[in-house]
């Protein structure tokens, strides 16, 4: 039995990949945004051992949920589920790319950890500019986040560390005429987060449907990777450590 933290996974896809994990009989923590969401998703999973709150689009908020997953207890595995679906600005920085690199920081080490990524990171700018001020669009935060992924791979190599496509879900955020559903979303997550397959036993892999593809090239750039981490650094004011 595995114990696990989802972020972002009061609905959707998050809550499913938590749903399919108790079933299993892992040990979930989800979390969601704010108290009255955490209520409805003690109501939706009533399995869950506990549901942490905390606003990732705040960054005291992100500090103070890294605190909270710190004193429930060291988890074996992460998964980084929580994004902004839409637009631009501070609040998809924030939450798709400034939150997971703060919780990857902050928390207690994990053995596994899980990246969202999505296939539209193969339209996304590595450009790092953008942090700063806060412009980027979701197809260049989500080819950061595989970045992330594979940054942390090399960096703690004692940890199996990577990103996922989980594909197009007929979610809140995906719309409902979306092809996928959610038994296909959630599968490779619980997989990697889960599974003693050697094909799952990896690190700095990119994965769709139980699958290894390969990302755009900048992802794999090690000098981009250190040079993401350092930005997020310098952005959040948390050295990645060592």
């Amino acid at each position: 039995m595995a114990r696990v933290f989802i972020t972002g996974s009061a609905d959707g896809l998050g809550l499913a990949v938590g749903q399919r994990l108790i079933d299993q009989g892992h040990e979930v923590v989800l979390h969601a945004r704010s108290a009255a969401r955490a209520a409805e998703t003690r109501t939706a999973a009533p399995g869950a051992a506990d549901v942490l709150v905390g606003d990732l689009s705040s960054d005291a908020e992100t500090r103070s949920l890294a605190e909270a997953a710190n004193g429930s207890g060291r988890f074996d595995a992460v998964i980084h589920n929580a994004g902004v679906g839409s637009g631009s600005g501070p609040a998809l920085v924030t939450v798709n790319v400034l939150a997971p690199y703060l919780l990857t920081a902050l928390m207690t080490r994990s053995d596994r950890l899980v990246y969202l990524s999505s296939g539209m990171h193969r339209s996304g700018r590595a450009d790092l500019t953008g942090l700063d001020g806060r412009g980027i669009g979701y197809g260049d935060s989500k080819l950061l986040d595989a970045a992330l992924a594979a940054a942390v791979a090399r960096r703690w190599p004692s940890v199996l560390s990577n990103a996922v496509d989980p594909g197009w879900i007929a979610t809140r955020m995906g719309g409902a005429g979306a092809p996928g559903d959610l038994d296909q979303g959630s599968a490779t997550q619980i997989w990697l987060a889960t599974s003693d397959d050697a094909a799952a036993r990896v690190t700095g892999r990119y994965f769709k449907d139980l699958r290894e593809q390969e990302p755009v090239g900048s992802v794999r750039d090690e000098r981009f990777q250190d040079d993401l981490l350092t930005a997020l650094a310098r952005i959040t004011g948390v050295p990645f450590p060592a």
